[in-house]
C-alpha cells in the first residue's frame, strides 16, 4: 500500500472513531436530558408521555397527605393543580406553601409519580421557570377577574 493510501486509511479510521465517540456522548446526553414543565403544561398534555420529566411550582396548601414513607401533594402554578405521589425521604426544607420541582413520570391514572424531590434552598429562590409560570398565571387569573364582573 502507498503511502498516501496508508494516510487516507489512517484518517478514515479516526473520522469512524470520531463519529462513534460524538455519537455515544450525544446518545448519554439525550437520556440523562430532563425538561422542565409547569402544571399547566402538564394539564394541557405538554409533557412528554412515558418518559422522565420535571413538574415544579409552590406545594398547595393542605394538599400533603404521608403514610409511613409514601406521600401524596399537589403542585401547583396558582393556575392548574398536579396530583404527586413519592415514596421515599423528604427533603428537609419541604412544606406546604412552598417551592418544589418534582423529577418523574405520569402514571397512566393522571397521577405524577416522582422518583426525586426537591426543596427550595433559602427563603428567596424558585426555579426561574417555576417563578414565570407562576408570574403568568397571576397575569391571566388578574386579567380573568377583570373581565368578569
Amino acid at each position: 500500500m502507498s503511502k498516501r493510501g496508508q494516510r487516507f486509511l489512517v484518517i478514515a479510521i479516526g473520522v469512524v472513531i470520531l463519529a462513534l465517540i460524538v455519537t455515544l456522548v450525544l446518545n448519554a446526553f439525550k437520556s440523562n436530558l430532563v425538561f422542565f414543565f409547569t402544571p399547566t403544561q402538564v394539564s394541557l398534555g405538554e409533557s412528554p408521555k412515558g418518559q422522565a420529566f420535571r413538574v415544579g411550582g409552590m406545594v398547595k396548601m393542605g394538599s400533603l397527605k404521608q403514610v409511613d414513607l409514601s406521600h401524596e401533594f399537589v403542585v401547583t402554578d396558582n393556575e392548574r393543580e398536579v396530583q404527586v405521589i413519592y415514596k421515599g425521604l423528604l427533603p428537609d426544607l419541604f412544606k406546604e406553601g412552598k417551592g418544589v420541582v418534582a423529577q418523574g413520570s405520569m402514571g397512566e391514572d393522571g397521577v405524577f409519580v416522582a422518583s426525586q424531590v426537591l426543596a427550595k434552598h433559602d427563603e428567596n429562590y424558585m426555579p426561574p421557570e417555576a417563578k414565570a409560570a407562576m408570574d403568568q398565571a397571576a397575569i391571566r387569573k388578574a386579567a380573568q377577574s377583570v373581565k368578569s364582573p
